[in-house]
């Protein structure tokens, strides 16, 4: 199925939506007419309950599409068009304002509806230069879209019976010649432009398309247009609808958060809407629910208990028994291209299949003790703003490597190997402190390559490995990145132990070489770790005996003589068993150390 089709099916099951010859556009402003079409009135459309005045949706006659021409709307429009006057030079806002008129005369002649009657009597006696008589008038109409209304009624214009008749028989005009729509595959008049698509975050505010031609390079055959994608005026109205449904601001189909320069919505298709809409609100609850910084504690868990059934092989029925086993689920990515719009990625599959691919992706990632954060899921902007981006901030994620890691989770397949190189570049440098203040955390680090590296291995199972890279604290798995990872923690802990909290730790001076070329520089931690450890065997000889046992039992794993150098996939697995022994907690049943004492903050949730 393709994204027109899947939209187009979409649109049929959407409750209140604009019809043919509709659509929502914002509004601040709304001029009251009397029956003999003077302004006795200006109102403010605005939703003033927030912080700031917003303009609020309305259902009015389908905005044109306008590029350089002058096209003015039905029964409203912005300032210049309906006043003609507007905040900037306004080289063409006469021409504008004056085709208004020409349009609203032309087809409100011969109407004796007495809405219609008081609109064209306002324009023809209307002057751009009384825009400072208008009652209650205020700078802030400048450019901003205008509705009217008759004094005395709730109603607005465009809302009564008689323009509603008007405006749809502009819409099901059958004067235009028809060919097969390639969507729905019914003979109708085919859309020559297609609709403005909004809230694409990056794109322009007024839209972009998704479906055009501006260069005769995208063209064959001669044709002009929309002629090159014959997609019906129906179908293209029903697609645009549907997407820009889904992309609104309030939408629990979209990611609140774009992934690197990609917009996010999703929905299940199904036979029966009630099967489709049960299939939305887990997804909902899966996607939405660890998308937040914070989700409630008991919601958090029951998202984890679900996922972790699912990638136990326990059927999505199981979890909604009104979920119908063939629904499918559609999820899109777009990113901004001029006035254009990029199809990041497109994946259309059954809903089981999605849900095993999530769950399958929260359990290859997970790691014990949990990130500060993680939340319901380890959601994939959130992983990626923590582990890939300078500074943590989303805007620095690397766009195609986003785009490549969420097709990776939707699908189940391979996470990027520029996953791995990213994360651990950035490990290496050092994290920021956050907007609350936390410094230190590599858990998410230590996820992301868990991830990439338990994949890669199941991807290559002919590859000898010493088995799955361990979710916790596994102290004999025989691999030697990862008992060099435990080992570098244990000196750190040494160090901590003697001199307490220091401006620049071995972490700080030694990690990325530690983990690149153990050779060479182990032997620098090793003499530095005798000094500390020398230091606690006078203040705290339990914890210094403690800390000698951990050593001991580590070397047992080692070679005598540590590698040279260690690959990529070695260095991921050094700083997962880095990651794992930083947390444990060591006790010898009278003595106990307590790593989170150490940590300059801690990684695990729940901690802080």
């Amino acid at each position: 199925m393709t994204i027109l089709q899947a939209l187009n099916g979409y649109y049929k099951r959407l409750p209140g939506v604009a019809g043919q010859g509709w659509s929502s556009e914002k509004f601040g402003w709304c001029i009251v007419l009397n029956a003999e079409g003077q302004a006795v009135d200006v109102e403010n459309l605005h939703d003033l309950s927030g912080k700031k005045p917003r303009p609020t949706l309305h259902l009015v006659p389908a905005a044109l599409k306008r590029t350089v021409a002058i096209a003015p709307n039905f029964l409203w429009d912005k300032s210049a068009y309906v006043l003609g006057r507007t905040g900037g030079e306004g080289k063409r806002t006469a021409d504008e304002h004056a085709a208004f008129v020409a349009l609203h005369l032309e087809r409100l002649a011969g109407q004796e509806d007495a809405g219609l009657v008081a609109l064209r009597r306002f324009l023809e006696q209307w002057r751009p230069e009384r825009f400072e008589d208008l009652p209650r008038g205020t700078p802030d109409l400048l450019d901003a879209n205008i509705l009217f209304r008759l004094e005395g009624e709730r109603g607005y214009l465009h809302e009564r019976s008689a323009a509603r008749a008007l405006v749809e028989a502009a819409a099901f005009a059958g004067d235009r010649p028809g060919s097969v729509c390639l969507v729905t595959g019914e003979v109708g008049p085919i859309a020559r432009l297609h609709p403005t698509i909004k809230g694409v975050e990056g794109a322009q505010t007024a839209g972009a398309a998704l479906v055009s031609f501006n260069l005769d390079a995208f063209t064959s055959l001669g044709k002009a247009q929309g002629a090159n994608a014959p997609t019906s005026e129906a179908a293209a109205f029903r697609y645009g609808e549907a997407l820009n449904q889904l992309l609104r601001r309030d939408s629990r189909k979209r990611l609140p958060r774009p992934i690197g320069d990609t917009t996010v919505v999703f929905w299940a298709d199904a036979s029966e809407v009630k099967a489709a809409e049960a299939a939305d609100a887990l997804a909902e609850d899966w996607l939405l629910g660890g998308a937040d910084e914070v989700s409630d504690a008991q919601e958090a868990a029951k998202v984890r208990e679900q996922l972790e059934k699912i990638a136990a092989g326990r059927p999505v029925a199981e979890l909604r028994s009104d979920i119908d086993p063939d629904t499918r689920f559609n999820i899109l990515g777009l990113s901004p291209n001029a006035a254009r719009l990029s199809v990041r990625f497109w994946l259309s599959q059954g809903f089981g299949d999605f849900a095993r691919a999530l769950a399958q992706h929260y359990q290859d990632m997970r790691v014990e003790p949990l990130p500060h954060g993680w939340g319901a899921a380890p959601a994939v902007g959130r992983m990626l703003v923590n582990s890939t981006a300078a500074q943590r901030d989303y805007k620095n994620i690397p766009y195609a490597l986003a785009g490549e890691v969420l097709r990776a989770v939707l699908s189940g397949g391979r996470y990027p190997q520029t996953l791995l190189a990213t994360a651990l570049m950035r490990l290496r440098a050092g994290d920021p402190k956050t907007a609350d203040g936390r410094t230190g955390d590599i858990g998410w680090h230590a996820a992301v390559i868990r991830g990439v590296l338990v994949r890669a291995g199941r991807a290559n199972p002919l590859v000898p490995e010493p088995g799955e890279l361990p979710m916790s604290l596994q102290r004999d798995y025989q691999d030697a990145g990862y008992q060099l990872g435990r080992l570098f923690a244990v000196y750190e802990l040494a160090q901590r132990s003697a001199l307490g909290r220091v401006n620049a730790s071995i972490r700080d001076k030694y990690f990325g070489a530690a983990s690149a070329a153990p050779a060479s520089v182990f032997p620098i931690i090793v003499r530095g770790g005798q000094n500390h450890l020398a230091k606690v065997r006078k203040e705290k000889p339990g914890w210094a005996a403690l800390i000698e046992r951990e050593l001991e039992e580590i070397h047992g794993h080692l070679a005598p003589a540590l590698p040279r150098s260690l690959t990529l996939q070695k260095q991921g697995e050094f700083a997962v068993g880095y990651y794992h022994q930083r947390a444990a907690r060591l006790s010898d049943g009278k003595v106990e150390i307590d790593p989170a004492a150490f940590n300059d903050t801690t990684d695990s949730e729940g901690e802080a």
